[in-house]
């Protein structure tokens, strides 16, 4: 595939069987790969309108220009302390604090299972 595949946010409907529960997804083709950058714009409505092109209101919008890092990418590229210094401006735990946790999840899921 060439270098114009642009990724698509995509939502499943709501219900049960939502495979991502209700976290957006992108499909990405056979050939590429996932971004590890996205840029999205911010929409907003001011409040305020100006004329169209047929002398119709229409609102005018401030767009802003955001960028999202995957941090899976960060995580292979950066050492262990800067990385968790990037978690904690996200307001994230430490890698370390937030593995262990995950595991105490994992496990208490397992017993869980067990004595079903």
């Amino acid at each position: 595939m060439g270098n114009h595949w642009i990724p698509e946010i995509m939502y499943e409907g709501e219900g049960d069987d939502s495979l991502t529960s209700n976290i957006p997804f992108i499909p990405v083709p056979e050939g590429e790969e996932m971004p590890g950058v996205l840029f999205v714009f911010e929409s907003r409505e001011t409040g305020e309108f100006e004329p169209g092109p047929e002398g119709e209101e229409l609102a005018v919008t401030e767009l802003e220009l955001h960028q999202y890092g995957d941090m899976s990418v960060l995580k292979k590229k950066l050492d262990a302390e800067t990385y968790d210094v990037v978690r904690a401006a996200f307001g994230l735990e430490p890698m370390a604090a937030a593995s262990r946790k995950g595991a105490e999840i994992s496990d208490r899921i397992r017993q869980n299972l067990e004595i079903q």
